[in-house]
Order: C-alpha cells, then structure tokens, then sequence
C-alpha cells in the first residue's frame, strides 16, 4: 500500500523531560504576568513591559519546547517559513496602523 503510515523518520520530537521543562516554564511565564495584574506593586509602564516581555519569552518557549524549531537542517524550513509569517503580519499590522494615524491626523486637521 503506497500511502501507508508506517514510516518513521528521524525528526526531532521532544521527551517528557522536554514537554515538562516546556510545561514549567510556561506556568511560570503565566503566573508572573498574572500576578503582576492581579497586584499592582509595580508601576503601569513597567508592568505592561513586564508583561509583554513575558509574551515574547514564552513564545520563545513554545516553539523550542512544543514546536521544536531550532537551528538544524531539518526545521530549516519550518523556521524560514515561520520568519515570513512573522514578517507578513508585521507589516499588515504596522502599516494598518500607520494607515489609521495617518487618516486619523487628516480628519483632525480639518
């Protein structure tokens, strides 16, 4: 049968061990954000940036340990394919906004 499923290969899949440092950290990478909402002992500023850092961290965290994307030749493609979504939503958010700015100052020009 041509289209069987009984190949194997040889990609990178994650352990326990892995899925659990993945799991811990991002418990801790929400219950930071969290508390930091919940109680604000931190002025605004500074709490949004912690916070967004601590997005940014754990997306970090969910593509090494759940997705698996690294530096090697298998998940060269993966990650290049990631990178161009990344780029591509980049710029329809910023030029959406900077569209929306630029028609916001116009109207309140006039």
């Amino acid at each position: 049968m041509a289209n069987a499923h009984d190949t194997h290969h040889d990609d990178s899949h994650g352990s326990v061990k892995s899925y659990m440092i993945g799991f811990v950290l991002s418990i801790i990478l929400t219950a930071i954000p969290f508390a930091l909402a919940m109680s604000p002992m931190l002025p605004k500023n500074l709490t949004v940036l912690v916070i967004v850092a601590m997005a940014v961290i754990q997306v970090v965290v969910h593509l090494v340990y759940f997705l698996h994307m690294d530096r090697s030749k298998q998940q060269r493609n993966n990650v290049s394919t990631f990178l161009f979504t990344v780029m591509v939503i980049a710029l329809l958010v910023g030029l959406s906004l900077w569209i929306m700015f630029s028609i916001h100052i116009e109207m309140m020009a006039k």
